[in-house]
Formats: structure tokens, sequence, C-alpha cells
């Protein structure tokens, strides 16, 4: 349930700030980023910086590429931020198994094979001490059921088909004969609640950790990509509202058409929904996918929101983008079915990309906020909307996201009079710092809400970038190091957010 309905214009009434920085970003000594104490520290050092927003990622267990945005489950917290001195403080593991833990891991980078391999060996040995008969525990699985029992069967299957993808595994399962499916839970219940297990745990971290971030004055923006992967459960459990075929393989599959950046356009492979059916079905699933976020997040950006006005639909099977089609989406139908259930919902709109009138308008009449960034602002005939003197109140500004160069790579990298264009426009100097003339750019700029990576923040260059779209692997590994976010840095972005009336009272 909702703990509340939010108004986006209520809850950023005054000008504010915020950092990007995904949990798995933070520093450790278990490899990745955790719900635990570095999450709180980070929470207080925004306080201490006058900030209001924590934006992250999508949390999602992920899979083959690592990428949040593929995830296996829409509803499902990732396994991989568990915090183990949690579960050594509730005698679900020891201090030998954490000291094992640690020495496994190089705290510089995210390594997801070897937690692949590793993390679920910790997490069955908390399994294993764990009471299955806590209340808590059988009122958490009650009251999450609805996603929950087919998330557990869905990765207990994949484990037992040695990860295959579920179109692969036997008919009775993939097509989810109930007998079948009913049979295979009695016969492996301890291996399926081992995953309700992972979720109760997950999820009671969260709760901890979102109070904390309440308690001190920060609010959290969760991210929603617009499709699901293609095996995940939620494509295995909702079959009838994919564009699937007999054999439930994809007939088309999403991405983005040609341009600048990409001859061949953008191939991502999800399954493209079958908005008919959704229509029909009254919009339940995108209801409760909805209502599940705004119980987790204050405030959620929504992936590719373009793809809600018209999507490109790409025949499966493809090896690139180029033949595919603009299809028209379900636009303000399922925004007005989500305002009349959940009432007005503080939504950013991704709205980058190739945009129309259309979905311009689209954008207005939901009344989301949409995104500027200043690194694509610089044409040298100022031109661009995402310039400073351009840009309305009802916008989010970031100099750059999580998919673009960093402020100090793109200097570094991008064209020179682009470059030398921002730095005339913003007084860019390296007195100040070269990033820091960007961040100013933006927290100055008539925005409502500004968000910097932390990359930005600490001045540092692509190599630090966490995704370079169209690539298969290599990214979403960065990590920042212990002590970076320091005093100096964070009493600079105070009096940066000070002075453009973004303080948090």
């Amino acid at each position: 349930m909702l703990d509340e309905k939010y108004n986006f214009k209520k809850i950023s009434e005054n000008r504010t700030s915020g950092v990007l920085l995904h949990i798995t970003s933070l520093p450790n000594e278990f490899g990745i980023g955790s719900l635990g104490e570095e999450s709180r520290e980070f929470i207080i050092k925004l306080k201490q910086a006058g900030q209001t927003w924590w934006q992250i990622l999508p949390i999602g267990p992920t899979g083959y590429g690592d990428s949040p945005y593929q995830s296996f489950s829409s509803f499902a917290g990732n396994p991989y931020l568990i915090n183990l001195d949690y579960l050594k403080d509730c005698s679900l593991l020891t201090d030998e198994e954490i000291t094992e833990v640690k020495s496994l891991y190089d705290c510089n980078r995210v390594d997801f094979g070897k937690l692949y391999n590793e993390r679920y060996k910790t997490l069955r040995r908390a399994y294993e001490r764990f009471d299955k008969s806590s209340l808590d525990f059988e009122s958490f699985c009650r009251e999450n059921s609805f996603w929950l029992n087919d998330y557990a069967l869905f990765m207990t299957l994949k484990d037992e088909n040695n990860g295959k993808p579920w179109q692969s595994w036997e008919d009775k399962y993939k097509f989810r004969d109930k007998e079948a499916i009913e049979e295979f839970e009695n016969n492996n219940f301890s291996k399926v609640n081992f995953y309700r297990f992972l979720q109760f745990q997950f999820f009671s971290q969260w709760d901890g950790l979102k109070r904390f971030a309440h308690e001190n004055g920060i609010k959290i923006v969760g991210d929603l990509p617009i499709y699901v992967a293609e095996d995940s459960c939620d494509c295995w459990a909702n079959s009838e509202l994919f564009s699937l075929d007999e054999n439930l393989k994809p007939i088309w599959v999403g991405g983005c058409p040609p341009d600048g950046f990409s001859e061949d356009g953008q191939l991502w492979g999800n399954p493209c929904y079958d908005w008919q059916v959704h229509e029909e079905t009254d919009y339940d699933w995108w209801v409760n996918r909805f209502k599940w976020l705004f119980s987790i997040f204050d405030c959620v950006r929504i992936d590719h929101f373009r793809g809600f006005e018209s999507y490109w639909r790409i025949p499966a099977g493809d090896d690139t983008a180029r033949n595919g089609s603009w299809i028209q989406g379900p636009g303000m139908k399922l925004f007005s079915k989500l305002k009349d259930e959940l009432g007005e919902l503080p939504i950013i709109a991704e709205d980058l990309g190739y945009m129309t009138k259309e979905v311009y308008e689209f954008r207005r009449e939901t009344g989301f906020p949409g995104m500027k960034i200043l690194l694509f602002a610089f044409a040298k005939d100022a031109s661009s909307d995402y310039l400073p003197h351009n840009m309305d109140k009802n916008f989010v500004v970031y100099p750059s996201t999580h998919d673009s160069d960093t402020v100090i790579g793109w200097i570094k990298e991008h064209d020179s009079e682009e470059v030398e264009f921002a730095k005339r426009y913003l007084n860019m100097t390296e007195e100040e710092g070269l990033n820091w003339g960007m961040i100013r750019g933006a927290m100055t700029s008539v925005a409502d809400m500004a968000i910097f990576q932390m990359q930005d923040i600490l001045g540092l260059g692509n190599e630090t970038r966490m995704n370079y779209p169209g690539t298969a692997s290599g990214n979403w590994t960065w990590r920042m190091k212990p002590g970076e976010f320091s005093e100096d840095l964070i009493e600079k972005l105070k009096l940066y957010t000070q002075m453009s009336g973004r303080l948090k009272k």
C-alpha cells in the first residue's frame, strides 16, 4: 500500500538539488555497495551538504550483462545489495564467514561474475540459520504474494535449469501448467522459500534505510525501466501482456531508430507490450507496478518516457534497429488510469533522445517535469533548449547522467568548439574546477530540481562512467573510494546549493 499520495509540485515547491549515485557504487569491503552503514553515511553527507534528493538506478536483481535496466523482476530487490553485517547482527552469519567474504573482493570495481559465483553461497548459509516460522517473515510473504510467489518459483526454476532462459524450460513449466508448477513447488519448497527469504531480508533492510533517509530529510528518487527483460519473471508470469508468438518468443522487440549517434540505432531486445491487452485489463499490471514503486521511493524517474506516446518496434531476430517503425503507445489512457487509482504522482519523465511535437505535448499534458542535460547544450549556434537560458522551471537539470560522459571526460574528449563554448558561457575556470563550473551552471538554472552525478562532484573522468549505451559488458562497475566524498567537497556542494536557493531547510 502507498504510505501517502504525493503531488510532484507539492514536494518540490522549493528549488531543490540532489546527487545521483547508485547503491552498488558505495564503498565497503564486500565487493559491492549495500543497504548497510555505507548508505547511511552517504545520507548523512547529503544532509550535511544541504541536499534534498538521493537518486539511484533500478534496484532489481540483475542477470546477464549486469545492467540494472535488465532485471529478472520489476518488483524484487537485488540480493547483492543485502548488507552482510546486518545478517551477522541477526546471528545468521559468523565473524569468520564475514572475514572470508571480505577476502574475496577488490573494492575498486564491482566484480559481478565473482558475486554470482560466491554471494549466494553466503546467503544460503544465512537462510539455513533463519527461523522460517518467524511471524514477520510469514507476514511479508503473505502481503507480497501477488509478486513474490511467482518470482521465487521463477528463480528456483532457473537454478534447476542451469540458468537457462525460461523459454527453453520443459513445456509444462514454460507454459505454466498449474499442476506441474504446484508439484514443483511442493518438491522444492526449501529452495523456493530461499528466494522469499532473500526478498524479506532485502526489503527489511530497505525499509530501515528509507526511514533513516526520511529522518534526515532526504528523499529517494528511484528509476523505472519502461521495458522488462525477456528473461524475467514479469514476462514468464504475464506472457499475455507481451507481443509473443505461440512458443512465447518475442514477435517485436524494443529499441531506438538510427540517429546521429548510431547508424544502426539501438537494439535493446526487450519484448514489446501488447497494449491492447493492457487496455482490456484496465492497466492493472501497471497500476500494481506503480503502486509498488511508490511504496519504495519518494519520486520515480521513468526511463524512455517517450515510449508511452510512441515506441520503436523492431522485428524480433533482426541484427539492428534499422527495420523498426514507430507504433502508437497508450499515451494518456494509461496515465489517466494511474491518476485515478493513485493520485498525483511525483514522476520525472526521461524525455531525451528523438522527440516529436506529439511527445512534447504528451509530457506537458501529464505535467511531469522532463530532463535537461548540460553536456548536450553547447551546440555552436546556441539554439539548444538544454542551455540554461532556454529552460523553464518544470524540468530537472543534470550536468551529466549515467549514460553519458562525465563532465571531465566530456571536456577532455569532446568537440573542442563545444567545450570552448561551454567554458565561455559558464565562465568555467581551472581555479574553480571545470567540473564545478558545470555544476554551478545547473545549480543556478531556473529548473526546479538539479541532480549531480557523484563522479562530477569528485571531478572524475570517463574511466568512471557507469554505462556506455550499446555495449553489452564492462558497465556498471564503478565504485567510489572510502573518504572520497570529503568534508571539503561537502562544504563546497553546500555553498553552491545555498547560493542558488536550493539549500535544504
